[in-house]
């Protein structure tokens, strides 16, 4: 089977990897172009896939700025490829690019489907309180997300676990479903299931406004929020009127000291991190990173005289 791959983030690495390990012929790659990167944005940095695949071997690499034109069209084209995969790869594909290899096109998206479809699927399943998530992989359609599913592999989402940690699971996951998968498409024993529309819910992109910290939540929706965007892009709040990004959160008891606290509210610090009140119960934070400085952690921070006990954050 001749594949050619369609991926950009580190999500889509373990596929990649797995595709050029099994024995499949991967017979392309197509990522995004290099982006500027530094303070200075005078050096440019390439997409995580496409470092994967000059180590794999994998030849050639496009990196259209948009995955359209008859320029690009006819160079895969030329690759005749037997079915695309696409996995985190960033740009909606058009329907004559969807249908351009023989059998189509198949993508690993990081739900169950048809919950949380979209951009941050994995961020949401964190949000919502989610007791699994998974991996599907899906027929791809021009509708975002709403084509037939080929395969689904369920995981528990641990306690406290974070958005990078269930990234990295899921990544793994979907690379040995996405074997499966192909396996099945090849010896032609696939069922592919159309989705439930009335069952599909839906993730959207992350933007800043939504990586704000509301104090007035209860501690378990604010912990679930911080560990949400926890490597990134951080949830964020103020203190003294400067952003703040806080990682590593629990929840936890209030000091018994601790009198009546507005949300919000620094109510311990201590060598385990900083105690802060919620509309209902507290939170404790693992690590901080003020604005324009590097991630640390919050006993170090209180060390140095960042934040004391009866600050509040957001206010």
């Amino acid at each position: 089977m001749r594949i050619l791959f369609w991926g950009t983030s580190p999500f889509a690495i373990p596929c990649l990897r797995a595709l050029v390990g099994e024995g499949f012929e991967v017979v392309g790659v197509v990522t995004q172009p290099d982006r500027p990167s530094g303070r200075s944005r005078s050096f440019e940095v390439p997409p995580p896939v496409k470092t994967a695949a000059i180590e794999a071997g994998v030849e050639p690499i496009f990196q259209p700025e948009r995955p359209r034109g008859d320029v690009f069209t006819e160079s895969i084209r030329a690759l005749e490829p037997d079915i695309s995969v696409v996995a985190s790869y960033g740009h909606i594909l058009s329907q004559e690019t969807i249908a351009l290899p023989r059998t189509g096109t198949v993508n690993v998206h990081a739900s169950l489907l048809p919950l949380l479809r979209g951009a941050s699927p994995i961020q949401a399943a964190i949000l919502e309180g989610r007791a699994e998530s998974g991996v599907t992989i899906m027929r791809m359609v021009p509708a975002l997300d709403a084509g037939p599913t080929i395969l689904k592999a369920s995981t528990p989402i641990l306690d406290d676990e974070t958005y990078g940690e269930l990234h990295l699971r899921l990544s793994e996951l979907g690379a040995l479903a996405l074997i499966e998968a192909l396996t099945l498409l090849e010896l032609g024993r696939a069922e592919e299931e159309p989705q439930d529309e009335r069952l599909a819910t839906y993730a959207g992109k992350i933007t800043r406004e939504s990586t704000r910290i509301t104090w007035t939540h209860s501690a378990d929706t604010v912990a679930r929020h911080i560990r949400a965007f926890d490597p990134v892009p951080g949830a964020h709040t103020t203190h003294h009127g400067a952003d703040l990004k806080l990682f590593g959160a629990t929840t936890t008891a209030a000091p018994h000291h601790a009198g009546p606290a507005e949300p919000g509210q620094v109510l311990a610090v201590s060598g385990n991190g900083l105690v802060v009140s919620c509309s209902a119960g507290a939170v404790q934070i693992a690590d901080v990173q003020p604005a324009g400085k590097r991630r640390i952690s919050a006993a170090d921070w209180s060390r140095g005289r960042g934040v004391q006990i009866g600050d509040r954050f957001g206010a």
